[in-house]
């Protein structure tokens, strides 16, 4: 047929020069490649990539170049030829979509996703689709590089929301990094294979990610062909599509597979290997043996699992007087009420807790995207994640752009103003002075101190609470505060406060200095402890990074010994990588250094005093 006709002539086609004998070989066969990428793609892509050479040849008008014309004319004359209806690939694409994921444009909550990396592609695709599928204009709409920023949020957005009849997305891979579609969408289909694991990745992630409700079904097409060499050329693409099967499952990082880390890069290392005879079997070689490498010397990962390995776990709660922030939001705001300030909140029957934003609060909002900024400054704020879900899907179906609901944590603008007006409820150098004679004996005092260990960073690294005891003004010890609490879990419950302006706290502030003096040595040696089991585990790991320095530098006398550019051009060349080398190594350690170097003496802060003194 007219789709084999033109492969033929492609693999016989030689793209030479008629006196040009070096272009006989890998000029020639660089730019076949070229053209059987485009034509993996769609015969139109390839008639392009044909007509803008002829143009630049036509342009020179060089005599040596007629038998290349020729060559080009011929094989556009073909290309031309194919029509949707025998172009294999576009009719597997139809079945595809009808029979195999059942796709019904009619269902706002099954939407479709086409990436094609060609621009060409993607017209052809727009142009038949809404005819061979009966598409309105706006049910169908594309995701390409030269449309501006707004025109695809807008589609984007679109294309999330129930309400929008938008069904079908072609993308070329502008739209395959940082745009989530997995909101209504969980069908995906590859048009064609992009020639990087990276875009695979990148494409894959649009529909594939956290928040997906569906499995994903996500497929690929190939072209297959008589011709033996297009055939051999597609199993190095279909070496391609198992690795990203297997990096979906197992790994995660397609550089562990091809030792690449741009795209541009792995283009050009899956093109090199389509010149080679029997380049599916050697480039499947050389990916599996980059794996296993890559395994045995993850040596940045192994510094982060370390620094990260002495960090608390994650998952354990924070000591906190409350359930939860909710608990905390409510008791702050009644405080704020109960000092006479103007607070109107209240406690829905759905445990949303509801509040019109004060003044001070709203301009908190101005250093946030407008849209967040509820109507009328009405607040709703939930910690349960099944009514934050809720509101999500509901934004988007009602066209809105943010959620009624907001979620109610530590870095919520509500959170973050209740946190600063209580702390301002003590004075600078000030703290409370708890008196619980029930449960302490009248001579004890109990003071409770915070130290703060920072890095060269400001982070804070280290941050102890503990408590310091005394009994009949003489010290008695001291206790993590949380080691504290369980010894005294009635602190754990509600507590009356017995108030009283004029009681003598005198002998706790004589106590303070000597409690601030112990609780700098217990801080300091807890710093101490910190620095040591860091250090060590650091200092394994910044020798494996001189070994791995040293390897890489190695290499790169190995990789320019061989090369034949001019002296100069390729000193200089090898100069660069090797300040990029030293820079990256320098870089990573110097951030090491910077992160995990804390700072000698603490910063102390008394957080309370218990005594069982009534004053």
């Amino acid at each position: 047929g007219a789709e084999e006709e033109a492969y033929r002539r492609l693999v016989e086609s030689q793209f030479r020069d008629d006196d040009d004998e070096d272009s006989r070989s890998n000029k020639g066969r660089l730019f076949k490649i070229t053209l059987e990428k485009a034509l993996f793609s769609s015969p139109m892509a390839c008639a392009s990539v044909v007509a803008n050479r002829l143009r630049r040849l036509e342009n020179r008008k060089e005599i040596n170049s007629q038998s290349q014309i020729n060559e080009l004319e011929s094989l556009l004359l073909a290309l031309n030829n194919i029509d949707a209806s025998q172009f294999s690939k576009y009719q597997l694409l139809l079945e595809t979509i009808r029979n195999d994921l059942r796709w019904k444009a009619n269902n706002t909550e099954d939407r479709l996703v086409i990436f094609t990396e060609s621009i060409k592609t993607l017209e052809f695709l727009e142009q038949q689709l809404r005819s061979d599928l009966k598409l309105k204009d706006d049910q169908i709409a594309t995701l390409r590089g030269d449309q501006g920023d707004t025109v695809l949020m807008e589609t984007v957005e679109a294309f999330g929301k129930s309400q929008s009849p938008l069904r079908l997305l072609i993308c070329s891979d502008v739209a395959s990094e940082g745009i989530n579609l997995h909101h209504l969408s969980h069908k995906m289909i590859h048009f064609d294979i992009p020639w990087s694991l990276m875009v695979f990745q990148q494409r894959n992630g649009r529909i594939d990610r956290y928040g997906q409700k569906h499995q994903p079904q996500i497929r690929y097409l190939l072209t297959e062909a008589s011709e033996p060499q297009i055939n051999g050329d597609m199993r190095v693409l279909e070496v391609l599509i198992n690795k990203d099967e297997q990096a979906q499952k197992n790994i995660g990082d397609s550089s562990e597979f091809t030792g690449k880390f741009t795209q541009e890069e792995e283009e050009e290392q899956v093109a090199e290997f389509m010149m080679q005879d029997d380049g599916a079997s050697l480039f499947d070689d050389l990916l599996n043996s980059n794996v296993t490498e890559n395994s045995e010397h993850d040596l940045f990962g192994e510094i982060c699992s370390a620094v990260s390995s002495d960090a608390s776990t994650v998952t354990e709660s924070d000591i906190s007087l409350f359930d939860n922030e909710q608990a905390y939001c409510e008791k702050a705001l009644g405080y704020l009420k109960a000092c006479g300030q103007t607070v109107q909140y209240d406690t829905l029957p759905d445990n949303t807790l509801s509040l019109v934003a004060p003044e001070e609060l709203r301009r908190r909002f101005n250093q946030l995207p407008p849209e967040i900024a509820p109507e009328n400054w009405q607040l709703y704020l939930s910690q349960d994640k099944t009514v934050i879900t809720e509101a999500i899907s509901r934004a988007r179906g009602e066209q809105h752009a943010w959620p009624d609901v907001q979620y109610l944590w530590q870095i919520n603008p509500v959170v973050q103003w209740l946190d600063d007006k209580i702390q301002s409820a003590f004075g600078r150098h000030q703290a409370p002075v708890m008196r619980l004679p029930h449960l302490f004996e009248p001579d004890e005092d109990h003071f409770i101190l915070s130290g703060l260990f920072p890095n060269r960073k400001s982070h804070p690294m280290v941050n102890p609470w503990l408590v310091v005891s005394f009994n009949r003004e003489t010290l008695s010890g001291s206790l993590p505060f949380a080691e504290f609490l369980k010894r005294h879990p009635q602190l754990s419950s509600k507590l009356t406060n017995s108030g009283g302006k004029d009681r003598n706290h005198q002998r706790q502030q004589d106590l303070l200095e000597a409690a601030i003096a112990h609780a700098r040595d217990v801080f300091v040696h807890d710093r101490n402890a910190f620095e040591e089991r860091i250090n060590q585990q650091l200092n394994e790991h910044l020798q494996k990074l001189d070994v791995l320095r040293g390897r890489q530098l190695n290499q790169l006398e190995l990789d320019f010994a061989d090369n034949k550019q001019q002296l100069s051009v390729k000193q200089s060349r090898k100069e660069q990588r090797q300040r990029e080398i030293e820079h990256n190594f320098d870089s990573y350690i110097q951030w090491i250094e910077d992160t995990m170097t804390t700072e000698k003496e603490p910063y102390i802060q008394v957080i309370a005093v218990i005594t069982g003194a009534e004053g």
